[in-house]
């Protein structure tokens, strides 16, 4: 089994990120489960604007496709930035809306039998937004995002430290984050052994 982590950080590679610090915690959670996990910081690539797989010359975005379509999990990582998911989010989003109009060999769409779960951290308040935000664009694009599948981490109203500044609040992070990769491959079993038939 397969999972892809899609980090939505503003930060380029290697400035550290909080979000692929909790992101972390996911991922070892993952592997410990058996599951092949790969890790895309989509603010090192070039991603046109646009709502197709490919927007020409120099878009790095079909690469990030071909990787959706290798996996089974999906693990979208994103900041907070005035209580909505970041820049970044939003075109990955923009951008998977082509696979809408994909389907698989049984005329599924080829988001369809996939799960996917949402990590956010900022130092104010709004990650139950952002999951929201997340995990219903994930569902129109055909993604299954089970009970529990995201964990978040902010500091409370107001601003403060960032989640690397402080360890407060880390340890229900991480226990939230170890549950989401167990229901994540729980349901990622489950649609391998019943899948959801294409439309109508």
């Amino acid at each position: 089994m397969r999972a892809l982590v899609l980090n939505c950080t503003l930060k380029p590679s290697p400035e550290p990120s909080n979000t692929d610090q909790l992101a972390a915690v996911v991922v070892d959670a993952l592997r410990r489960e058996k599951v092949e996990v790969e890790q895309v910081r989509l603010v090192d690539l070039t991603i046109s604007p646009g709502v197709s797989t490919d927007e020409g010359s120099g878009d790095e975005w079909p690469s990030v496709h071909e990787k959706l379509l290798r996996s089974e999990i999906l693990v979208v990582a994103t900041p907070t930035w005035v209580a909505r998911p970041s820049s970044v989010a939003q075109r990955m989003l923009e951008r998977m809306d082509a696979m809408l109009s994909e389907t698989d060999d049984d005329d599924r769409p080829v988001a369809y039998n996939r799960v996917a779960g949402v990590v956010v951290t900022g130092n104010e308040d709004g990650a139950h937004h952002v999951i929201s935000e997340i995990s219903g664009g994930l569902g129109d694009i055909g993604y299954t995002v089970p009970g529990q599948a995201w964990t978040y981490w902010n500091k409370g109203p107001g601003p403060g430290p960032s989640y690397t500044d402080t360890a407060e609040g880390h340890d229900w992070s991480a226990k939230t984050g170890r549950t989401m990769a167990a229901n994540l491959v729980a349901v990622a079993k489950a649609l391998a052994e019943n899948p959801v038939p294409a439309p109508g």
